[in-house]
């Protein structure tokens, strides 16, 4: 294999990004180095924090640049090496996916162990989504025996398990927002919500209000703006929210303002606590030790949106970014 296919970064996005910024270009593979494999991917993950990579300010990852591939995890079959370490066939997870095949250094791949869990799952919940629930809730806003807990997004890929999660750390009601009747009703028939709000069927904070009445003492924050100011006035007195994401933002093209109700954190002695993934990664084998065998009993439900080969990934990022997805949105290569 000489040639490879790769999605650059054809444009950067004003507002909503389209096809237009995404280009499918065929490159030539270089030689492997001493210490390095070739991995050919077999699944991508596409992500919401991607989007803020596009712009052309700071980000706490390095942004994607113009004319250059895309970069994020992906697992896939190793085919060639350079590496004592890394034997050919061994499965492996990197961060060079949105590319058919990835020449990587053997230090910074994962050896994946299928004896485990799927390929796929590697991603998903035993990869950065399921650890993101568990640093949130453990380590971030953690939850207590008999909290309400409230996350948003909660039929993407983090909120899906974090809902599961916060019942088997004690909470005592888990309510989740999602937006349409389809994925509200999935929140309590298939991930453990005890109540689900539809945001496109009203106003956020009255049917928080509704579901919640007493209040709530946790939330799991992926979308910001009004989904922020509903938790923060329903906050109770010592309340928890873990910042993990604000993907109502991602596409503004001006500056967002804050909360206007930010300060009654003080009144209620409550705490907003942003997170960043990279800074719990040593958290990992306690996290997989844990969710493997949930997922492996059948108490972890997990579902899956795929598009089918890496030309579909620019659709699956803009159909996720559109709330196209239910849990994890992959790319099988």
């Amino acid at each position: 294999m000489t040639v490879n296919r790769e999605i650059h970064l054809a444009a950067r996005p004003v507002g909503e990004p389209g096809a237009e910024n995404f280009e499918l270009v065929a490159t030539a593979l270089p030689e492997l180095a001493e210490g390095q494999v070739l991995v050919r991917n077999t699944w991508m993950s596409v992500d919401p924090y991607m989007r803020k990579r596009m712009h052309d300010t700071d980000s706490y990852l390095p942004l994607f640049q113009l004319g250059a591939p895309l970069d994020g995890s992906a697992i896939g079959e190793v085919v060639a090496s350079r590496s004592a370490d890394i034997p050919v066939g061994a499965t492996v997870v990197h961060f060079l996916g949105w590319r058919e095949y990835a020449v990587v250094d053997a230090a910074a791949v994962t050896v994946a162990d299928l004896a485990l869990a799927p390929a796929e799952a590697w991603l998903g919940a035993l990869g950065p989504t399921g650890l993101t629930a568990y640093v949130a809730l453990t380590h971030v806003a953690p939850v207590r025996e008999g909290d309400v807990v409230f996350v948003s997004a909660a039929a993407g890929a983090v909120g899906s398990v974090a809902g599961q999660l916060a019942r088997e750390l004690g909470a005592s009601r888990v309510i989740g927002s999602a937006g349409g009747t389809l994925k509200a009703k999935k929140l309590v028939q298939d991930f453990g919500y005890d109540a689900a709000i539809d945001y496109h069927a009203g106003s956020l904070a009255g049917q928080l209000a509704e579901v919640a009445p007493e209040g709530i003492d946790v939330y799991v924050d992926h979308v910001g703006g009004d989904h922020l100011v509903a938790a923060i006035d329903a906050l109770r007195h010592g309340g928890r929210i873990a910042m993990v994401g604000a993907i109502s933002s991602y596409n503004a093209t001006e500056p967002v303002p804050g909360p206007s109700n930010l300060f009654t954190l003080a009144a209620k002695d409550a705490t907003l606590r942003g997170m960043l993934i990279n800074s719990y990664l040593h958290l990992f084998p306690e996290w997989i030790a844990k969710a493997a065998g949930w997922l492996a009993d059948g108490s972890l439900h997990t579902e899956l949106t795929v598009a089918e080969g890496i030309e579909r990934a620019p659709a699956a990022f803009l159909d996720m970014m559109r709330g196209g997805n239910v849990g994890k949105m992959l790319v099988r290569l």
